[in-house]
């Protein structure tokens, strides 16, 4: 592919789908991330430039992908004085983050105003498939934007699915994060009852596989789970916030939902904790 690619945010997710692009011989030309020093550090394993401001990132770029944190983290990159809409006319902005829907919205209406097109790339995966080039994405965006982007999706994906119009692919993810933290709540708390009773625990993991217990969480967090490995992929911070983002969509329909309320709870207050 001709086109130079641009990361900003290059934490774990971001710094490793820049290297499974750079593995695939795209062209990887400027990066940026608010930790100098780790940006830096890959710009220099990848061939490519460390910029300290957003512009240059454009202005060194014609696809530019987006890692970043949360919708305020969102918003300061594509709006105001030096961000990435700075000459954007033709540049195409692929964003990775799970935010709000009315987020995405926003930085679509900002981006067309200067000739730039935007796409969601909603990952549902970790660290391991960011690497590999097995993500799961669910985009969100116009069709055009999509098509376009297609090369890099499929470099990045094992499935990239076209959800629809900018914020639907958002939707979906929000309601995939709080199912799975609702069920990842549940686990916990059946493995931790089950201990409790001094049931074997590989019995009851493998029980729950083949019953009505059964998840994705079981067989990803289970074995984790029962010998206390806790290296983390994915935040309590994190599983907050998206839980908090299903949430303000439930409560935008009228909706009450007790169980991920529940859940978000838990993670808020870990969150708090530390954890």
């Amino acid at each position: 592919m001709s086109e130079r690619i641009g990361f900003v945010g290059v934490g774990r997710m971001g710094a490793n789908m820049a290297r499974r692009l750079h593995d695939q011989n795209f062209t990887i030309t400027a990066i940026h991330d608010t930790q100098a020093d780790v940006a830096k550090a890959l710009a220099e394993e990848l061939g490519a430039t460390y910029y300290e401001k957003l512009t240059h990132v454009t202005k060194n770029s014609d696809v530019i992908i987006t890692v970043v944190t949360d919708d305020k983290a969102m918003k300061s990159i594509f709006n105001g004085t030096g961000s990435l809409l700075a000459r954007a006319n033709g540049k195409l902005f692929i964003n990775c983050a799970t935010i709000s829907p009315a987020t995405h919205v926003k930085v679509e209406e900002w981006a067309a105003k200067r000739g730039a097109q935007t796409l969601e790339a909603c990952m549902a995966s970790s660290i391991t498939q960011a690497r590999d080039g097995t993500l799961y994405l669910m985009c969100g965006g116009k069709r055009e934007a999509f098509d376009r982007a297609l090369p890099i999706l499929d470099a990045l994906s094992v499935t990239n699915k076209y959800i629809g119009e900018t914020g639907s692919a958002a939707k979906l993810k929000a309601l995939v994060n709080m199912v799975m933290n609702i069920n990842t709540a549940g686990l916990a708390e059946g493995l931790g009852l089950a201990d409790a009773m001094g049931l074997d625990l590989d019995v009851v993991r493998e029980i729950f596989s083949q019953t009505g217990a059964n998840s994705r969480v079981l067989e990803t967090d289970g074995e984790d789970m029962v010998i206390k490995d806790h290296e983390c992929y994915f935040s309590a911070g994190h599983a907050a916030k998206d839980s908090g983002i299903a949430l303000k969509l439930a409560e935008g329909q009228g909706l009450k939902l007790p169980l991920a309320k529940a859940a978000f709870k838990q993670y808020d207050k870990m969150k708090g904790l530390g954890l």
